[in-house]
C-alpha cells in the first residue's frame, strides 16, 4: 500500500475519534453540573490542563470559564484540536483517498463536519440540555463512521491502518480522561471519599461511556482503584488502554504478517512490549507505582508507538 494512503487513513481514523474523545472530556464537567449539590465549584482549567494546550488557552481566553473551554475546545477553528478543527483534518484526509475509501465512509465524514461547522455557525447552544444534545450528537457520528466503515470497507491493509489510529488515539484520550480526575480534578486531599468524589468517579465513568457496563461487572460499589482497574486492565471493554493495545497490535500484525509474539520491526517490538506489560500489570502495581506516574508511562509509550508507525510505514527512506 502507498505510504500516503496509508497515512490518510490512519489520520483519517485519529482525528474522527479525537473529536469524539474531546467531546467526552467536556461531558465529565458537563455531567457534573447536573450531579453536583448546589453551590459547587467547577473547575474547567484541569480539562484544558490534561490537553497540553493550557499555555496557548491562557494566551487566547485567559479564564477557563464554561464557556471559553467549551468554545476552545469545540468550535475554535485556530487551535489544531478543537472538535471543528479535528473533522476539518479528518474530512481533507478523507478527501485525498476518496478512491481508496468507500463512498459511504466519505459521505459520513462529510455530514459530521458539516453538522459541526453548522452549529458553529448558528451558535443555537444556548442552555445545557442543547449542548448535552450537541456532545451526544458528535459521539453518535463518531460511532456511525466507525459502522460505515467497518461495514463497507474491505478489511485489507488500509482498513488495519485505520483500526490502529482509532485505538492508539482512544487508549491515550481515556489514559487522559482518567489522569485528569485522579490527579488535577478533586479540589482537596480532604474531599477523597465524599459525595463529591463519588459523582466525579461517576461521571468519569459515564464520559468513557463506561458506567453500565462497570456495573454490570458486579462493581457496584465506586472505588477508584476498581475504576482505575476496569479502564486500564479490562482485556474485553472496548475503552480501556488494554483492549485498544491488543486491538492495534491485532491489527499492526495483519499489516506486517508477522506471528504475535514475535517481531520484525521497531514499531511490532514497542507495540508487543507495551501490549505485554499491560498484560502482566497489576492494580497493585498501578497504585504502588502512582496511578498519575503509570499514565503518563502508558502516554508516553503509545506516542513512541505511533512515532515508529510512521517511521516504519509513511517516511520515506532515503537512497542509496
Amino acid at each position: 500500500m502507498l505510504s500516503r494512503v496509508a497515512d490518510s487513513i490512519y489520520w483519517l481514523n485519529r482525528y474522527v475519534e479525537r473529536a469524539e474523545n474531546v467531546a467526552r472530556f467536556v461531558e465529565v464537567n458537563l455531567n457534573l453540573l447536573l450531579d453536583s449539590p448546589a453551590g459547587t465549584q467547577q473547575q474547567w482549567e484541569p480539562i484544558i490542563v490534561t490537553t497540553g494546550d493550557l499555555p496557548l488557552f491562557k494566551e487566547r481566553y485567559g479564564e477557563a470559564t464554561a464557556e471559553n473551554v467549551i468554545q476552545f475546545l469545540t468550535f475554535d477553528t485556530a487551535y489544531p484540536n478543537s472538535i471543528v478543527s479535528c473533522l476539518r483534518l479528518a474530512r481533507e484526509n478523507a478527501r485525498s483517498v476518496r478512491e481508496i475509501i468507500s463512498s459511504e465512509m466519505w459521505h459520513q465524514v462529510n455530514s459530521f463536519y458539516l453538522m459541526v461547522t453548522e452549529v458553529a455557525r448558528s451558535r443555537s447552544l444556548h442552555d445545557l440540555s442543547a449542548i448535552l444534545r450537541f456532545f451526544e450528537e458528535v459521539k453518535l457520528s463518531s460511532h456511525q463512521f466507525i459502522g460505515v466503515m467497518n461495514a463497507t470497507m474491505t478489511h485489507n491493509e488500509g482498513w488495519h491502518f485505520g483500526q490502529i489510529g482509532r485505538f492508539l488515539e482512544r487508549a491515550d484520550k481515556t489514559a487522559r480522561i482518567l489522569d485528569v480526575k485522579y490527579f488535577i480534578l478533586l479540589p482537596s486531599i480532604k474531599d477523597v471519599g465524599s459525595t463529591l468524589d463519588e459523582l466525579q468517579w461517576m461521571a468519569l465513568l459515564k464520559s468513557a461511556s463506561a458506567y453500565e457496563m462497570y456495573r454490570k461487572q458486579g462493581l457496584h460499589r465506586i472505588s477508584p482503584n476498581s475504576i482505575a482497574e476496569f479502564l486500564v486492565l479490562e482485556r474485553d471493554f472496548p475503552r480501556s488502554i488494554r483492549f485498544c493495545i491488543l486491538q492495534a497490535e491485532r491489527s499492526l500484525h495483519q499489516i506486517t504478517g508477522t506471528p504475535i509474539g514475535t517481531w520484525c520491526t521497531p514499531v511490532e517490538r514497542t507495540l508487543g512490549r507495551l501490549r505485554s506489560d499491560l498484560d502482566y500489570l497489576t492494580i497493585d502495581d498501578i497504585i504502588d507505582t502512582g496511578l498519575h506516574e503509570t499514565l503518563d508511562d502508558l502516554q508516553r509509550r503509545m506516542n513512541d508507538v505511533s512515532k515508529k508507525v510512521f517511521e516504519t510505514f509513511i517516511a520515506l527512506q532515503p537512497i542509496g
